[in-house]
């Protein structure tokens, strides 16, 4: 944790995360969890992976609810199942949302490597 950013201007904070590697960028991809998975699991928030099912909190399609479709670590977003936009020529696009802006409702638990993370269950 030696890269973590110790400054609290906002220049420094907002040019450390856009210079950020990929693999520090997963720490920022992170969602709270649902009040029953946090009971579980003893933690507040866990990373989100394609997969996971997820309630959107913020914006305009709040309490949808779907599946992780994609997790983009360049753009800091997740794409989820239904959440899409009409473009002007009629086609329809998936519309990035934050994670900070989601809720995970249910865990993709496949990987043995996050179920170990998460501390068993």
């Amino acid at each position: 944790m030696a890269n973590r950013v110790v400054s609290k201007h906002p220049r420094k904070q907002h040019k450390a995360r856009a210079r950020a590697p990929l693999h520090a960028r997963q720490r920022f991809l992170r969602a709270r969890l649902e009040k029953s998975l946090s009971k579980k699991y003893s933690r507040r928030s866990a990373q989100v992976r394609k997969g996971d099912t997820v309630k959107v909190m913020r914006g305009d399609f709040r309490n949808h609810e779907g599946k992780i479709a994609s997790v983009n670590l360049k753009r800091e977003s997740i794409e989820v199942d239904g959440v899409t936009v009409h473009k002007a020529d009629g086609s329809e696009v998936a519309r990035p949302v934050h994670p900070s802006n989601v809720m995970i409702t249910k865990l993709e638990l496949k990987d043995k490597m996050r179920t170990r993370k998460l501390g068993g269950g």
